[in-house]
């Protein structure tokens, strides 16, 4: 059983501080209010593949990423890193061989039920919108750490724990009135050896963010309806 020792505004437990949290507190009218709000506007969220080259401040990628970083991690490793990429040059690059492995997979590694279920999404091997979008956001998950002296520290539920900071951060780049898109060529490796990352990083999600361009359309999608993704108990 842990040894706690009672503050005012904090209590020890075996030795660490747990400071004091407290959250704002609604009526039930109001919660119902909030979480209807919340959805609706997600709810306009949609993957894009057509952008604009206009500019974003880089204070609305650091906000954006600082969030992401909000996300619950297995021991509170944090095992992520977040890459943003605006140079043009590197951008070609990962374009070029983004859509050579793209290339590949719609040629050969993809199976032909795969292709037919990607086909109302108008989706292909070429990527512009590597290039287009001002800025690309790389994530790379961390599985283990090295300390000062080398050696190999593992990290825990890194899958889980990236994967919850990359839906934490598609929701703050779509609060911010931009757009983006989940893009996982695979395999990614190149993305490791074209930003040159150290070798405890892994590549686990690109995403280009940006205005939406001009004129921008999208697959007319439904969502699953309630029953069929909920189950009450």
């Amino acid at each position: 059983m842990s040894n706690e020792i009672q503050k005012e505004d904090y209590i020890l437990v075996d030795g660490f501080k747990h400071i004091k949290y407290t959250q704002e507190l609604y009526s039930n009218e109001e919660i119902i209010n909030r979480s209807k709000k919340y959805y609706n506007y997600i709810n306009k969220r949609r993957s894009i593949r057509h952008f604009s080259d206009k500019e974003i401040p880089v204070e609305v990628i650091e906000n954006i990423i600082k969030t992401a970083s909000t996300a619950p991690s297995g021991a509170n490793k944090q095992p992520w890193t977040f890459c943003i990429v605006k140079n043009k040059a590197l951008k070609k690059k990962i374009r070029i061989a983004a859509e050579e492995e793209e290339k590949k997979s719609y040629e050969a590694r993809m199976s032909d039920e795969w292709i037919e279920d990607l086909k109302h999404l108008g989706t292909d091997a070429n990527k512009p919108f590597l290039e287009t979008a001002p800025y690309l956001i790389v994530v790379f998950k961390r599985p283990f750490e090295y300390d000062k002296d080398g050696n190999k520290h593992q990290n825990y539920y890194v899958n889980e724990s990236v994967g919850l900071a990359c839906g934490f951060l598609i929701s703050a780049i779509h609060n911010a009135g931009l757009a983006t898109l989940t893009h996982t060529p695979s395999p990614m490796r190149f993305l490791e050896k074209i930003l040159e990352r150290p070798n405890n990083e892994r590549a686990f999600l690109l995403l280009p963010v940006g205005f939406i361009a001009e004129k921008t359309y999208v697959p007319n999608i439904v969502r699953k309806p309630l029953k069929e993704v909920m189950k009450v108990y």
